[in-house]
């Protein structure tokens, strides 16, 4: 099922809300209907911890669905009543999932990836993306709704990513939610500095052709 792309502020209030209540209430649909709205935000954040050195042993997806399980099954301890409440306990499920998923393959006897993973600082290194999208969304003003609205552009922001193609989508994600320079990406990719800017300007331009949701334009300058 893919992740419900919601424009109006109000009506993904409403939706949420209800939403919330019935998967409370122990109706098992509305529960697994809200928590894939945030399958493609989980990928994306899970995205930026699954190098190339990584990818072999485990993938995104592998990843998110393993933290949708976890969330499905212990919903019920979710205590908050806003979307960006459910978001940070999502990202703490993403966490220890993957700090699960990494002892999995050391007790398997895999190759010791904690020099490959600094295992202290996955939690900070998913949240540190999870902030450098939300900084490079275009500012929605201080009212009330302000929060609700931030993290749907999070959720349209992810949405849209998923359909770009692989190279757009990982300049992207090296580019914004991971912060690295132009030079930094090219010796990531294995492409000259000049060939990764011009892989950024078109994967802007397809973003930005996809729909209302726009890139700040420092995103542009970054770097």
């Amino acid at each position: 099922m893919q992740p419900t792309s919601v424009s109006s502020t109000d009506q993904s209030t409403d939706q949420f809300l209800d939403l919330l209540r019935h998967a409370r209430n122990g109706q098992i649909d509305a529960r697994g209907v809200l928590l894939q709205w945030y399958g493609n935000y989980l990928n994306l954040l899970a995205s930026t911890q699954l190098d190339r050195r990584l990818r072999p042993r485990m993938n995104p997806s592998d990843l998110v669905q393993e933290t949708l399980l976890a969330a499905h099954r212990d919903f019920l301890d979710f205590r908050g009543e806003t979307q960006p409440e459910l978001l940070g306990w999502l990202r703490q499920i993403l966490i220890h999932t993957l700090h699960r998923m990494i002892d999995a393959h050391l007790k398997a006897g895999k190759r010791d990836i904690r020099r490959e993973v600094a295992m202290d600082r996955v939690g900070a290194n998913i949240e540190n993306s999870a902030a450098n999208l939300a900084a490079f969304l275009p500012a929605r003003g201080d009212s009330p709704s302000s929060p609700m609205r931030t993290r749907e552009g999070e959720l349209e922001f992810a949405n849209k990513l998923s359909h770009l193609r692989p190279t757009y989508k990982q300049v992207i994600i090296l580019r914004i939610l991971q912060g690295l320079s132009f030079d930094e990406i090219a010796e990531r990719m294995g492409r000259s500095s000049g060939a990764v800017r011009m892989l950024w300007l078109r994967a802007l331009e397809q973003f930005r052709s996809a729909g209302p949701v726009i890139l700040s334009p420092e995103s542009d300058h970054v770097g």
